[in-house]
């Protein structure tokens, strides 16, 4: 497949990390920022090749882009050695089979002044997506498994997206071609809470139905033009006996496994990892003063 799911698990962390400049997780702002893009008629690989290197760089820098650089008072050049700094970063947790990623670093002076996403100018099935909370793991024959926080939908295709970006080369798929058929993969849901794989045995024989009426409305919601490319590309993605379909399918159930092993972590988490393998109490001048008041308090290392 050719990417170390190291890496994929830092991006998909991107569902968690959030700040101060907009609602939702970054890559829920990343989905509706992709969206406003292909809207205006865009380039898919433009598209696509801006986002995963805007998506490589937040895993080592989350929130803190061109735009807050160069609000601090950075020039252009020492925002951009920022963000190149991070984009290496983040690759060299890639794996050595992550291929060429030369079109993805050669995008980077175009983030320097990165622009927000825009939520009052996509279409309203974007918004859905975003609002809309993911199954997670169901049955039919067992009650729900309730994890908290859900993701969104918005944050599950932007982030299938990005992996589907970065295996399209070894699988001869355009990049943008790979990331568009991700991020409109669940364009029903717009309509369609989400009940899981539950929720497609019991609608039985309705279920292709269902999708496929919902799916045309979310279509019927933008141009022309780009709902006929979609058209075109989407129902490659329903087997893997094409190039596109085994991208997509491949980004797609990587991120769902990768989500439900990020709630085990989550559920195992002690706190004496947090103090002795993730230095919480960070070395410093004050670390000592600080470590010695936990142990006071019976809060220490064990």
């Amino acid at each position: 497949m050719g990417v170390g799911t190291t890496l994929l698990r830092q991006l998909g962390d991107l569902k968690r990390l959030r700040d101060a400049r907009g609602p939702g997780s970054l890559a829920d702002r990343a989905f509706v920022r992709g969206w406003r893009r292909l809207v205006q008629g865009a380039d898919f690989e433009r598209i696509a090749l801006e986002e995963t290197a805007r998506a490589l760089v937040a895993t080592r820098l989350a929130g803190v882009d061109g735009s807050v650089l160069r609000r601090a008072g950075l020039d252009r050049a020492e925002a951009l050695e920022v963000l190149e700094r991070a984009f290496d970063a983040a690759l060299e947790v890639g794996g050595p089979e992550l291929g060429d990623t030369e079109d993805l670093r050669a995008v980077l002076p175009q983030l320097v002044d990165d622009a927000e996403d825009d939520r009052d100018r996509v279409p309203p099935f974007v918004l859905a997506l975003v609002d809309q909370p993911r199954a997670g793991a169901t049955h039919p024959s067992t009650p729900r498994i309730i994890v908290e926080p859900p993701e969104s939908h918005g944050d599950h295709c932007f982030v299938t997206a990005v992996y589907s970006a970065l295996i399209a080369p070894r699988h001869g798929v355009a990049r943008g071609d790979a990331f568009v058929v991700a991020m409109a993969h669940h364009l029903p849901n717009g309509d369609l809470p989400d009940a899981g794989y539950a929720g497609e045995v019991l609608l039985g024989e309705h279920y292709l139905r269902i999708l496929d009426a919902l799916e045309q409305r979310s279509l019927e919601q933008l141009p022309a033009e780009l709902a006929g490319r979609l058209r075109t590309l989407l129902p490659q993605r329903e087997t893997a006996e094409t190039p596109v379909g085994r991208v997509f399918n491949a980004a797609d159930v990587l991120d769902r496994v990768l989500q439900v092993h990020h709630h085990a972590r989550a559920a195992a988490f002690t706190a004496s990892q947090a103090l002795e393998d993730l230095d919480i109490v960070h070395p410093g001048t004050v670390q000592t003063y600080q470590l010695g008041v936990l142990a006071d308090a019976g809060l220490g290392i064990r």
